[in-house]
């Protein structure tokens, strides 16, 4: 079955009209719009693009949060044969330039004041920016530049159009084919320009229903979409498969009412990085701490419980019958309440990706009965390549290949996937397309993996960070330096974590604490400190990271492949890594190589041998402003383990 966007829209409208399509938080109350009103305002403002000149394969950049005026706007872009460009709205003005001029963008959508200043900004860097549409007017009253149109008014010029042309709307629609370009989402740009990769309708489509099809979802699922629309799996989630099951999306009222947000609507489809589940179990832990004796006993009693049964219980498995009933005891005192507080009471299926989740991480959802599982996939490969089936999700690989999905491991190990959700190719870099994508169809993924024996697919790093300790006692040691970040980011006092050794004799990584957590660490046992710098080079947290890195050291000392990997040497850094300093890419993934050049100075103290070292680094604060931290950081030995032979 192929069709494309638009056509889906025009289903649902004609077949369940009344039926609610989204809702929107204002002001504290929940709002829907029905999919027959939802095609009408996207018949407008299709009819006043096309009006404003806007035509088939041109590109519209969208920027801001998840509304339903911006599906809307992506939705009427699509209509007319002409391409959406979602981009970060947390990025800076400066990171916009090159996806405006390296796609000739002429039309934009800015969600507020704060997208229409950014835009503004660079307009002398983008000449060909003629026409900017915003949504929220406040604090745009006063604004006098060309171009810098109200939506609302661009709606109003396209119901007049609408009104005198009745069947140039559906006319439209139906000149789009499934093979069009349907979008482009530019990857997070790690190691120079971002990528504009190219999807058509077919290959986003084709992805989003076999996700459906894999977990049996249906219009009657519920959605909240709070993750950028720029990246490809909320686009995915929360629009193609939104399109193609025809389901509830719903949008939050901000960032900052997300957690009570997703309690009210108790979504019963659900996708999170790691680090929101992390987040949400962090912030249970605390308040626990916090709790009274009988509450914090009685927690902890459960959990116990938990842990041991309610993983086999998810995997459909039985246990005995006296665990069954301390189990069930434990759901009506402590699970269910649990799962109701954290707004997953009503959630059948909920994902993670982007990141390895922690073992113990994964199986607390799982054990208070959230069927959390883990997918693998790439902007490149429209999100679905693997899945976990209900009952074999493991948190140490990613899934079974799903509907039309072909893995095949290269000799340097790197996973090469055929899909039908291929992109179409990176925009105007034929050179990067072929480095990617084989004349045979074959992805190159630059992931390193293996299948194992049940047919799941386990991911190690990247292939081009996989490398090999060189000198001392480990010469020759396989070095993976994600797989040992992830497994210290594992522990809930640890936020993130930059590893280096390749070449080298000796692993040493610099770590983030998380200030909420050593925060409230730090205030139950009476320790003051003055702010993140402070806190994070306090001896006694220099002790707490010590713990967590010797346990990695200790789990790591039994890996075969990866004993050598043990980390010899830390810091705690002084500040935040942060997207805006150009650390973090927009997806929050380390920029390795960029923090290398940054600290270079307290990588050649961690293998210098030295015992302190001073840094001052500039940091750049939301409102734009510029400064900078100093600090006298500590480094620290780690106890190594002799690895462990595995039994014969």
């Amino acid at each position: 079955m192929q069709t494309t966007f638009p056509q889906l829209l025009l289903n649902h409208a004609s077949q369940r009209p009344s039926d609610t399509a989204m809702r929107e938080k204002e002001y504290g109350i929940w709002q829907g719009i029905s999919w027959s009103a939802l095609a009408a305002q996207v018949e407008q403002l299709a009819c006043g693009l096309y009006q404003a000149g806007l035509r088939q394969h041109d590109h519209m950049v969208v920027i801001g949060a998840n509304r339903p005026r911006l599906y809307a706007t992506m939705l009427a872009v699509q209509s007319l044969g002409a391409v959406p460009i979602a981009l970060y709205q947390d990025a800076a003005a400066l990171e916009c330039v090159f996806p405006l001029n390296n796609a000739d963008v002429a039309f934009a959508f800015a969600e507020d004041q704060e997208q229409v200043d950014k835009l503004m900004e660079i307009r002398e860097q983008c000449p060909q920016l003629a026409h900017v549409y915003f949504d929220d007017p406040r604090g745009l009253r006063n604004y006098d530049e060309p171009g810098l149109t109200a939506l609302d008014a661009l709606i109003e010029a396209g119901k007049a159009f609408s009104a005198a042309h009745a069947d140039f709307f559906r006319q439209e629609v139906a000149k789009v084919q499934p093979d069009d370009v349907a979008a482009m989402f530019f990857t997070s740009g790690t190691t120079g320009n971002p990528k504009g990769v190219v999807h058509t309708h077919d290959t986003l489509l084709n992805r989003a229903r076999a996700g459906a099809e894999f977990d049996n979802l249906t219009h009657a699922e519920d959605v909240l979409a709070y993750l950028p629309p720029a990246w490809i799996g909320q686009n995915i989630f929360s629009y193609a498969q939104w399109l193609s099951c025809g389901y509830v999306v719903n949008c939050p009222e901000s960032a900052a009412t997300v957690t009570i947000d997703l309690k009210e609507i108790g979504p019963t489809y659900y996708f999170a990085p790691p680090r929101v589940f992390e987040g949400l179990l962090t912030s249970v832990m605390i308040r626990m701490e916090d709790a009274g004796v009988f509450k914090r006993k009685m927690f902890h009693y459960f959990m116990d419980i938990a842990k041991r049964v309610g993983p086999t219980l998810m995997d459909g498995k039985s246990v005995p019958l006296a665990d069954s009933v301390l189990y069930a005891l434990g759901n009506f005192m402590v699970y269910g309440p649990l799962r109701n507080n954290l707004g997953f009471s009503r959630v059948r299926v909920a994902y993670t990706a982007g990141e390895a989740i922690g073992p113990d991480l994964f199986s607390f959802y799982r054990s208070i009965g959230v069927n959390l599982k883990q997918l693998y996939g790439s902007t490149e490969t429209a999100v679905f390549v693997c899945l976990q089936p209900d009952h074999e999700a493991r948190a140490d690989t990613v899934g079974v290949p799903c509907k039309g999905v072909e893995i095949r491991v290269a000799d340097n190990g790197e996973i090469l996937v055929k899909s039908p959700g291929l992109l179409k190719g990176y925009f105007k870099n034929p050179e990067a397309t072929a480095e990617v994508l084989t004349a045979d169809g074959w992805y190159h993924t630059s992931d390193a993996g293996f299948l194992d024996a049940h047919g799941h697919l386990k991911i190690i790093d990247r292939v081009k960070d996989v490398g090999r300790i060189k000198g001392g006692a480990n010469d020759g040691a396989m070095f993976a330096p994600k797989y040992v970040e992830n497994k210290l980011k594992f522990f809930s006092h640890i936020k993130e974590v930059v590893a280096y050794g390749d070449g080298r004799e000796k692993v040493c990584v610099m770590i983030n604490i998380d200030f909420d957590a050593v925060g409230n660490w730090a205030e139950r046992r009476n320790l003051p400190y003055a702010g993140y710098t402070d806190l994070a080079q306090k001896p006694e947290v220099y002790q707490l990271i010590k713990d967590c890195v010797e346990k990695v050291n200790a789990d790591l000392s039994v890996d075969t492949l990866l004993a050598g990997s043990q980390v010899s040497r830390f810091l705690v850094l002084h500040k935040e890594l942060d997207a805006d300093d150009g650390e973090l890419t927009r997806t929050n993934k380390v920029r390795r190589g960029f923090i290398a050049e940054k600290y270079h100075v307290l990588i050649d103290a961690l293998y210098g041998g030295e015992t302190t070292q001073f840094i001052e680094t500039q940091v750049k604060f939301e409102d734009g402003r510029t400064g900078s931290v100093s600090a006298t950081l500590r480094i620290e030995e780690a106890k190594t383990f002799a690895p462990v032979q595995a039994a014969a």
